[in-house]
C-alpha cells in the first residue's frame, strides 16, 4: 500500500519534538524512495543578515530522511540518526525550501539517504547531505 501525503504528514506531527514542528514542515511529494519537505521562509529561522539558519536546514534533512524511510517501509519505525553530513553551497534568503532525500539504499537495519535543499524561489540548490540511520523497529520492508 502507498503512503499518502496525509499519512506522512501525520507521522511529522505524531514523532517529533516540538521545535522540529516549529519549522514548519510540510510533505509536498513521496515516492517509493523518496520524500519531498517543504520548509516555509520564516524570519524566526534566518541568522543576522537574513540567510535561513543552517541548523534549520540540517534538522529539515533529518526530518526528511525519516518520513523517506518510513514511507519505504510502508509505516513509521523507531530510527535514530547514525550520521548525517551536510555541504552548505549559498544562502537561502526569502524563500521556502524543498529538502528532497533520496535513499540510496534501504536494509533491514540500516538506511542510507542523499539529501538536496533548493531554494523554491530560485531553484538553486542551497545545500547537499548525505545521511545514515540505524533502524530499531521491528517492521520488515
Amino acid at each position: 500500500m502507498t503512503m499518502t501525503i496525509a499519512e506522512a504528514d501525520k507521522i511529522l506531527t505524531a514523532n517529533f519534538a516540538p521545535w522540529v514542528l516549529e519549522l514548519g514542515l510540510s510533505v509536498a511529494e513521496l515516492g517509493d524512495q523518496r520524500a519531498v519537505l517543504r520548509m516555509p521562509w520564516s524570519q524566526r529561522l534566518a541568522r543576522e543578515g537574513g540567510a535561513l539558519s543552517g541548523q534549520a536546514l540540517m534538522a529539515a534533512a533529518d526530518t526528511t530522511t525519516v518520513i523517506a524511510v518510513s514511507v519505504a517501509r510502508g509505516a513509521f519505525v523507531p530510527m535514530t540518526t547514525v550520521q548525517q553530513s551536510t555541504s552548505f553551497q549559498r544562502a537561502v534568503t526569502d524563500s521556502d525550501v524543498l529538502i528532497e532525500a533520496v535513499l540510496t539504499k534501504l536494509g533491514r537495519r540500516m538506511a542510507f539517504a542523499d539529501i538536496a535543499m533548493t531554494a523554491e524561489r530560485t531553484g538553486e540548490l542551497a545545500a547537499r547531505a548525505s545521511t545514515v540511520y540505524a533502524l530499531l523497529g521491528q517492521h520488515d520492508p
